[in-house]
């Protein structure tokens, strides 16, 4: 750190992140973080979720993490909960897909048959 103002800016970041990973009761996406995941890509598909999540400005979302699904070839995968519906589990999801989900699940409502597994 150089001065107060960076110090500053490193908070608001932190805090911003913290907020997306708490997010509301609207919903919940759950990245699966094991090893077979993470050897996948699943750090880039976490990413592209809060980087997407941050763009369209969205904060009632949680993002957590969770451990192997059991499907490792199936990774990276992704489950997005919403309170008005059930469960859906998404395969194979790289940065681009991670994108299209918040854009068309999240924002539009829509599940995007192409992924789900």
């Amino acid at each position: 750190m150089k001065n107060l103002d960076e110090l500053r800016r490193i908070r608001d970041e932190v805090r911003k992140s913290m907020e997306l990973r708490s997010g509301g009761n609207r919903g919940r996406i759950t990245v699966c973080m094991g090893t077979c995941g993470i050897a996948a890509g699943a750090r880039d598909t976490m990413k592209a979720v809060m980087d997407a999540l941050e763009q369209a400005d969205i904060t009632d979302i949680a993002v957590t993490a969770a451990g192997c699904a059991g499907y490792c070839d199936r990774e990276p995968m992704l489950e997005v909960e919403m309170e008005t519906g059930g469960a859906v589990r998404y395969g194979n999801v790289d940065a681009a897909a991670a994108e299209r989900i918040v854009r068309e699940h999240i924002v539009g409502g829509q599940v995007l048959t192409d992924l789900v597994f």
